[in-house]
């Protein structure tokens, strides 16, 4: 099960630069990196009546290496160096009031909290920490300047750093005659995860937190206006709440998931109209969420594995989730999704073509009087009145007219589709109609600039209404969710020219440019990205902290979580990062927890370890047991290296619950076809090598003759075995195999076996540089294998020559996390999501456990 260290719900209070300053540090709690922080508190003090001030400083300033004895020569260094006036304003809170309203800061003789749980005098069995008080105040009075309750103010920071800003929640004397205020923080946008990606951020703007300690009192330095505004709120309310105030705030920022999220329903702007809040009408919103259709655009979509899951597991919590557009540059995966999803609307063209094309649609639309907006109509399409007032020929001729050539006129009978750019090898920018030309057959159908249909008005009127009425394309405000996963090869930790200075500038990593492009251009309600983990460990994190702030920048809550595809039921391990966002007036959707036993191999970076998807350390949850090789695979009949056919039947009963599942086709009964069960054709050296690979756990070259590994396991030639070569001539042991990773690595031509989890499915089946061999034939793991191992029901048919398959499968997300995530979204569409970033799937979830229990009551 993977694991997650337990975190304070609060971040500690500060530490000080260095002994003889009043300054106080708060990088460690405004910033969540590292994530998991140690605590710098003052100690408690509980002591009788007669427990005097110099006898507590000096019990608790003894070790010279305690954290808090280096806060508490602060607290004297302030003592000594107090040359502002600094006091508590007003009679202090009545004792009644203030022991109520702040049981845990105060103690009685016999050693009991004020809220009549035991405390001890030992500060270390005190699990609240906190400092205990004498007395508590209304207000303070700081360099001549009133603070009160409720106020926001700035707080001393270290030289050269911007002051801190808080609202202060609590004043108070300590028992050692010390003063405090308990001050709840916010955050500027540098201070989150976002770093000094702030640029996306309005410098005005910041986060409120839910962190919250005690600071000496004079160092508060001056009160400022903080106002909290909604984000529904009208632009011009805004900007008067804007330049009225020091700072507004309109999230929350939470350490744990990197997650900004709206605020409370009891705050709301000044000079509001409403109190409302998103989730005010949940009943109603719920019951229409079930019976209308929720419009899905998979950006990236590959053969359509991410989609495919979170419509599955949408429907599971009752909400028809329908995968509408689908974008993809690979025409092989495209044709893929095409096949599995009919309903689909299928492009086959580059991501930041289909924006542009978006960008045109939404003009043509306006121009036909389709759309209710401020969107100038397109300037290549007339006004229909200018139409009717052109003279200079009949009807047919002007809006029929096209290409002319050798005096024969080409009449456009019917516009068929649309791109921007010109699909053939050369392409030029701009608006493209597909043209079918009256009295010519579908073959001589062509691509037209739009400039060269200039007659043609109403015949692209015409399409532009029908597709409009179709939802051919996406216009903003109508996508309910965006899914995708933008490649970022620039990050790749097989390319060595990595720009860690500059990832963006990586014309390999501009897709999440684009991504981010297109969710600020159709504003849809929720947004789910996809990468791999170096998205947070590349370069600090640069890609992962600039998703963030483009989504926060745009409004959109957001949080970010790392997912393990084995967690969820498949015997693959496959980490990666999951990014929500969701407009303000949703609920953020959460990360499904796990499913299933599965061990972490390997840490997340450091600093996003609260990222993780896991339950707390120590939790006493029952997970399903890990799945291996065998509970996915030991099923599908043996076939060979040569393998022609894309189909044949299944020769064996399913064997585990896995595989009963993963053979139900799409109307509940077990399929009797098996699709694309056929490996990679090994080239005859290949083939050769692997037929001598011995079928046992852990085999692989290191296994073949003339081969012995050191006892550093760094492999070298054995001296006495005379090199083996193959009926080729070339050498049974391959070099590359030998130098790959400096001779450690065993897993050139490595075996898989069956009480193995793969660690994770790529896009290669080569076996130079990977484990991919079949358990007991001489072969590597076939296209379908490859696809049970990323959760692909067998009914889902690939296309494409078989590389190009293989392609598909590992640049898919797998799909029982996808599933598991399209549960979570359809609770977030029927407003049912909770605020904690976290949820439990039902216990039957995705139901195979209902297979077994009939069986296990037959027996």
């Amino acid at each position: 099960m993977p694991s997650k260290r337990k975190v304070s719900s609060t971040v500690p209070a500060k530490s000080p630069e260095s002994s003889n300053s009043i300054t106080v540090s708060l990088n460690k709690k405004l910033k969540p990196d590292p994530p998991v922080l140690e605590a710098v508190v003052a100690s408690p003090v509980e002591c009788d009546d007669d427990f005097i001030e110099d006898e507590v400083e000096e019990s608790v300033c003894d070790s010279s290496n305690d954290e808090s004895s280096a806060h508490n020569k602060v607290r004297r260094a302030v003592h000594a160096n107090e040359e502002q006036e600094c006091v508590f304003s007003g009679e202090p809170v009545p004792e009644a009031q203030a022991w109520q309203q702040y049981p845990n800061r105060y103690i009685i003789k016999d050693k009991v909290k004020a809220n009549g749980s035991p405390m001890s005098l030992d500060c270390q069995d005190d699990s609240n920490q906190l400092i205990q008080a004498k007395c508590h105040f209304t207000q303070g009075l700081i360099d001549s300047q009133i603070y009160k309750l409720g106020d926001d103010a700035y707080v001393k920071a270290a030289d050269g750093e911007d002051d801190y800003i808080c609202k202060i929640v609590e004043f108070f004397q300590a028992v050692d005659g010390m003063k405090y205020f308990n001050a709840q923080w916010f955050y500027r946008a540098k201070d989150t995860v976002i770093k000094a990606l702030d640029q996306f951020i309005d410098n005005k703007r910041v986060f409120l937190s839910e962190i919250k300690d005690d600071n000496p009192l004079d160092c508060l330095v001056k009160k400022i206006k903080i106002v909290p505004i909604s984000l529904n709120v009208s632009l011009q309310l805004k900007e008067s709440l804007r330049s009225e105030s020091d700072y507004y705030y309109d999230m929350k920022y939470l350490l744990p998931y990197s997650s900004f999220v709206s605020l409370p329903s009891d705050v709301s702007s000044p000079d509001s109209e409403s109190d409302s809040t998103i989730s005010s009408d949940s009943d109603i919103v719920e019951v229409n969420e079930q019976k209308q259709e929720k419009k899905l655009l998979d950006l990236y979509s590959g053969c359509g594995g991410m989609s495919t899951g979170l419509c599955l597991g949408a429907d599971i919590c009752g909400v028809n989730l329908v995968t509408k557009w689908a974008v993809d540059l690979n025409r092989y995966a495209c044709h893929s999704l095409k096949v599995n999803h009919p309903e689909t609307v299928v492009r086959n063209e580059a991501a930041s073509d289909f924006l542009l094309l978006l960008k045109e649609w939404e003009q043509l639309c306006a121009s036909c009087s389709l759309l209710k907006s401020d969107t100038p109509p397109h300037p290549l399409l007339k006004e229909e009145n200018e139409e009717d007032d052109d003279d200079g020929g009949d009807e047919d001729e002007d809006e029929g007219s096209g290409d002319e050539e050798e005096g024969e006129i080409f009449e456009v009978e019917e516009i068929l589709e649309v791109c921007y750019g010109d699909p053939k090898e050369i392409k030029k920018p701009g608006l493209y109609f597909k043209v079918h030309w009256k009295g010519y057959g579908p073959d001589e159908d062509t691509w037209e600039p739009i400039e060269g249909l200039d007659g043609c008005q109403k015949k692209i009127k015409d399409f532009v209404t029908k597709g409009f009425k179709t939802s051919v394309l996406p216009l903003p405000g109508e996508v309910d969710a965006i899914c995708g996963g933008p490649p970022c090869q620039g990050i790749s930790g097989f390319n060595r020219f990595r720009d860690k200075q500059n990832p963006l500038q990586d014309p390999k990593n501009k897709q999440l440019e684009v991504f981010m492009d297109i969710v600020k251009f159709l504003k849809p309600r929720f947004v789910l990205m996809e990468n791999v983990v170096d998205l947070v460990r590349f370069a600090d994190g640069f890609l992962g902290r600039y998703a963030l702030s483009r989504l926060v920048g745009m409004n959109y809550q957001a949080r970010m979580g790392m997912m393990v595809a084995g967690a969820y039921g498949l015997p693959q391990f496959r980490m990666r990062v999951f990014t929500w966002g969701a407009l303000h007036s949703e609920k953020l959707p959460q990360y499904p927890l796990p499913t299933h036993n599965v061990v972490v191999r390997r840490g997340v970076p450091t600093e996003f370890e609260l990222n993780a998807v896991a339950y707390e350390e120590g939790s006493k949850v029952k997970l399903k047991k890990e799945l291996f090789l065998e509970d996915a695979l030991s099923d599908l009949p043996p076939v060979e290296n040569n393998e022609p056919r894309d189909e044949m039947p299944y020769t064996d009963e399913p064997k585990t619950d896995f595989q009963r599942f993963i053979r139900l086709k799409r109307d509940g009964t077990l399929g009797t076809v098996l699709y694309d069960h056929r490996p990679l054709l090994l080239n005859e050296d290949d083939y050769q090598r692997v037929c001598q690979i011995p079928k046992q756990k852990g085999a692989n070259f290191r296994d073949l003759p003339g081969v012995r590994v050191r006892a550093d396991n760094i492999v070298e030639w054995d001296p006495d075995v005379e090199r083996v070569k193959l009926t080729s001539g070339k050498p049974l042991v391959p070099d590359y195999a030998m130098t790959f990773v400096r001779g450690t690595s065993p897993k050139p031509f490595g075996r898989l076996w069956w009480d193995e989890i793969v660690s994770t499915i790529v896009t290669r089946a080569q076996p130079h540089n990977r484990a991919v061999l079949h358990p007991l034939q001489d072969r590597v793991l076939t296209i379908r294998e490859n696809a049970r191992l990323q959760g692909f029901l067998d009914y889902y048919k690939l296309t494409g020559p078989i590389k190009e398959r293989y392609i598909q499968v590992g640049n898919a997300v797998a799909v029982p996390v996808a599933r598991a995530l399209g549960y979570s979204l359809a609770l977030a569409l029927k407003g049912l999501s909770e605020e904690k970033p976290l949820l439990s799937l039902p216990p039957n979830f995705p139901c195979i456990e209902e297979l077994v229990s009939n069986e296990e009551s037959l027996d």
